[in-house]
């Protein structure tokens, strides 16, 4: 039964994704902002919700001991696990089903700024939630600060990818929808109203996916016989990232290169402030070893993207490969 639940929330993330992927199109070209913002913030924030609810379903939804120590671990587990997932497996699953169409050495031509805005931002404030790791945790104030600060970095990251969408609009990377919205061949128009439905349903499917997920993957650890801590960090990120694997195969094969790395880096800053901030002040955030091997071979690969970016090489599927080894590297660590 649990695993049979796991399959229901993954098809039900899964079409939640597509409805959202679809309907932000529209409200992104309606709204005539940058690809930069569509991805890196509608995108990014929608279809990371999932990682966000299955830590704050885990943490808050317990109440006996037990049951709070295996949220907690859970929550820990979803919240280190998800951008550690985005910087090393989903880019490269996104260079694997695009290698067919462009080759290996084919050229990935995502706006540059944006992408390196993102990554900046994301070793800044994850670096920060690694630094916390040792922070003990009776030092209330300081973890609280700590958490505050990770807020603080990710809305100011927001004003300023938002001060740049006019510019990059100018320069012709605004956001145009690439199908026709899936409520309309139900007959409704495409209006701002319909388009805002189908977000909604989008976002709803996915939302529930998660609470689902939660609850098969604590019904499977006990099952195992395996720490939930470790099974969250290898299983959970892979069904909640879903959204994004997704969403960023689509778009690259679309050719809207801009988007596919801006839902992946866009989802990276928000994972690596706002759920780590959760992390800090609701949870004994501890370095256990898995821990700090999952933190380290994420910033090993956020870092190692953003040296390709910052240097202004040509991204190409084949570079990519260095993230697919790092999670290889992760998985047979803890198996």
């Amino acid at each position: 039964m649990n695993i049979l639940l796991l399959v229901a929330a993954l098809l039900i993330i899964l079409a939640g994704a597509e409805a959202f992927t679809n309907a932000l199109e529209h409200l992104g070209d309606r709204l005539g902002i940058s690809e930069g913002v569509t991805g890196s913030i509608f995108a990014a924030v929608g279809t990371a919700l999932p990682e966000t609810m299955v830590p704050v379903v885990a943490v808050f939804a317990a109440t006996s001991g037990q049951a709070v120590h295996l949220g907690e671990e859970v929550g820990v587990g979803a919240i280190l696990g998800a951008p550690m997932m985005l910087s090393t497996l989903t880019l490269f699953m996104m260079a694997l089903f695009v290698s067919p169409q462009r080759g290996w050495r084919g050229a990935l031509n995502p706006e540059p700024t944006g992408l390196r805005r993102d990554l900046g931002w994301f070793l800044i404030a994850f670096g920060l939630s690694t630094v916390a790791l040792f922070v003990p945790h009776h030092i209330t104030l300081a973890r609280i600060g700590i958490g505050l600060m990770l807020v603080t970095l990710y809305f100011l990251y927001v004003m300023v990818t938002l001060r740049a969408s006019a510019a990059l609009v100018a320069e012709g990377h605004g956001t145009e929808a690439g199908h026709a919205l899936y409520l309309s061949k139900t007959g409704l128009p495409t209006k701002m109203q319909v388009i805002l439905i189908q977000l909604a349903i989008g976002l709803g499917m996915i939302v529930f996916g998660a609470s689902l997920f939660v609850d098969g993957i604590e019904g499977l650890s006990h099952w195992l016989g395996i720490s939930a801590l470790i099974l969250s960090l290898l299983v959970v990120p892979i069904a909640t990232e879903l959204p994004e694997k997704i969403n960023s195969i689509l778009w690259v094969r679309r050719g809207k290169d801009t988007l596919t790395f801006g839902n992946i880096t866009g989802a990276l800053v928000f994972q690596g402030s706002l759920l780590p901030a959760i992390g800090v002040m609701l949870t004994p955030w501890s370095p256990s070893p898995p821990v700090l091997l999952g933190a380290g071979l994420t910033l090993l690969a956020g870092g190692y993207t953003y040296l390709l970016v910052r240097r202004g090489v040509t991204l190409r599927p084949y570079h990519f490969l260095f993230n697919g080894l790092c999670y290889g590297a992760y998985f047979f660590a803890l198996t």
